[in-house]
């Protein structure tokens, strides 16, 4: 079921992790939070093929990983309304809860790939290697920002 995060917090039980989704068109960004629920940590990027094989990788990150929960990054538009994008991405939870039993907490992710970008050059990484880790990196950023709005609530 969408939950708003602090539903999430009640739902997840202890040591059981977060799953961090930056939801790309042609890739999905996973991270991995600790079972304290602290940190996050970049995991790993899914290509994305069809539907039904991204979503037996994740099954498989869920049930190997402890997985309670599920953050799941949404574009909103800078201004702060919806477009095409955030219905895309709607349409992926609904997809994927019809195969898990698992809160799913939509979070903005305004800016994150540009910040990941951003701190990768600052890095000095490549551009090669900037587009192999972009994905998780901001899957990593957008869990980090849940993973600390939960430990105020």
């Amino acid at each position: 079921m969408l939950v708003e995060l602090d539903i999430m917090k009640d739902q997840v039980r202890t040591g059981q992790r977060l799953l961090g989704l930056d939801l790309g068109s042609k890739t999905i960004g996973v991270a991995l939070s600790d079972v304290m629920r602290h940190i996050a940590t970049p995991m790993e990027t899914i290509k994305r093929t069809k539907f039904t094989l991204d979503a037996v990788r994740l099954i498989t990150i869920i049930e190997e990983q402890n997985v309670g929960g599920i953050i799941l990054g949404f574009p909103l538009n800078m201004d702060g309304s919806e477009g095409p994008r955030c219905q895309s991405t709607r349409q992926f939870a609904r997809n994927i809860l019809e195969k898990i039993d698992l809160p799913i907490a939509l979070w903005d992710e305004r800016l994150s790939t540009v910040a990941v970008t951003r701190t990768l050059i600052e890095a000095d990484a490549s551009r090669k290697r900037r587009k192999q880790v972009v994905d998780k990196m901001a899957a990593g950023y957008i869990l980090q920002g849940a993973l600390d709005k939960l430990s105020r609530l």
